[in-house]
């Protein structure tokens, strides 16, 4: 199929945050974008897998590969991707066509794609073969980007940041000032949706003094994040974020 074959198909377009799994907590290797493209479900059944198909094995022009189980195929939030922020898709993101697959991280959305092979036994992945976790699903996470006290007023100073749960969306965010009560933040609506990550905002009302500020998250499902420290191999860091300030 050529790309021209793929853009025929009806386009859908979803607010999406990717995150690597090498990503250390607080890290920078995420990002949102609107990404538009196939649904792999509307593919998938033009091109008739046979029943005996578990598996997509995708194969890039750098030598990645990697698998998508057939759940995922058939998800219709799944997209081979050919367009980001309403243009094609650039060099550096995957052009021409990369793939999406919900609530997973970056080693399972392989970029460059030249080759999909529909299979019946997993043949794994190019991270996996090297250790990474098999499923590579998105561990719920939150990040403290600003403490603004440069725009402090009557000891009211802005606190913000983003918070994101793979397809599982934000329930709430809560923040903490030292061993105090952990407080609700608020979230900016309308959310970008499910895919994305959520922005939240929170005055804190601080007193002078060194202070240490972390920030918690609950998903969509109602499941806490967990405050576990763990480091990127295999699965993902886990952990709460904290940021230390000086009033």
């Amino acid at each position: 199929m050529t790309l021209s074959d793929l853009r025929a198909y009806p386009a859908h377009t979803q607010p999406i945050t990717l995150s690597c799994i090498s990503n250390p907590v607080g890290g920078s290797s995420i990002g949102t974008a609107h990404w538009t493209g196939v649904r792999l479900s509307d593919l998938a059944e033009d091109l008739g897998l046979r029943p005996e198909a578990g598996y997509l094995h995708i194969q890039s022009a750098d030598g990645f590969y990697g698998t998508v189980p057939l759940e995922a195929v058939l998800n219709p939030e799944s997209l081979l991707v050919y367009g980001m922020n309403n243009r094609s898709l650039p060099d550096k993101h995957g052009f021409p066509l990369r793939i999406y697959i919900p609530n997973r991280y970056g080693m399972k959305q392989p970029k460059w794609i030249e080759r999909i092979e529909a299979v019946e036994e997993d043949p794994g992945g190019y991270w996996t073969d090297r250790g990474w976790g098999k499923q590579a699903l998105a561990n719920t996470t939150s990040v403290i980007n600003v403490i603004a006290v440069d725009e402090a007023h009557d000891g009211w100073i802005p606190v913000g940041g983003v918070a994101w749960a793979g397809a599982r969306g934000i329930q709430q965010v809560e923040i903490q000032v030292d061993s105090g009560p952990w407080q609700l933040a608020t979230l900016r609506t309308p959310s970008l949706g499910h895919l994305a990550w959520i922005q939240w905002r929170h005055e804190w009302t601080s007193t002078p003094g060194a202070h240490v500020l972390s920030v918690r998250a609950t998903d969509g499902s109602g499941e806490l994040q967990t405050s576990e420290q763990t480091g990127t191999l295999p699965d993902g860091a886990t952990g709460y974020h904290t940021r230390e300030v000086e009033i």
